[in-house]
């Protein structure tokens, strides 16, 4: 029986270690968003619940799609160790802000990547981005959108204000 033969890494080693970081963070904050779904769901925030829940999966998801990718490309992929993830929030509107402060630190990280791809002529992983550039700018979006809401809302319960926050 032969012995099938790793073909050749399409991705830069320092970009590839940069990727495995993202990993990382990803499955960080997917954790992180399984935290805020516990709060809520604690709290009989229903909208909110479901909309972490599904947070937690797209993270999950993009972590994989990085690990899938750098596999693929002759890479070795490690998966994280995860630490240090908050349980406890003083408000909801708490929750969506470091929501929003934890999107913002995903954006930068991939933006960090990007350059770095650039710089070392990784065009395949500079094209592999453009997904996640697109991706980060949306989430970012939907935490500001949902931030207003608050805003909109002033003193209102909190019951009424998450009753009016998306479930996606």
């Amino acid at each position: 029986m032969k012995t099938a033969i790793r073909k050749q890494m399409t991705i830069h080693p320092e970009v590839m270690d940069s990727l495995n970081n993202q990993i990382s963070m990803e499955m960080h904050a997917s954790a992180s968003y399984l935290a805020m779904a516990s709060w809520c769901d604690q709290r009989e925030l229903l909208n909110s619940k479901e909309f972490f829940y599904k947070q937690a999966e797209e993270e999950r998801e993009h972590a994989m799609k990085i690990f899938a990718f750098i596999n693929d490309n002759g890479g070795a992929s490690i998966s994280p160790e995860i630490q240090n993830v908050n349980n406890d929030f003083e408000s909801l509107r708490d929750i969506y802000e470091t929501s929003l402060e934890q999107e913002i630190s995903v954006t930068e990280s991939i933006f960090k990547i990007f350059k770095q791809a650039r710089k070392e002529d990784d065009f395949t992983t500079e094209i592999f981005l453009q997904w996640f550039i697109t991706e980060q700018s949306e989430e970012e979006d939907k935490f500001r959108s949902i931030l207003d809401i608050f805003d909109l809302m002033g003193d209102m319960p909190l019951k009424m204000i998450d009753e009016r926050l998306p479930k996606d």
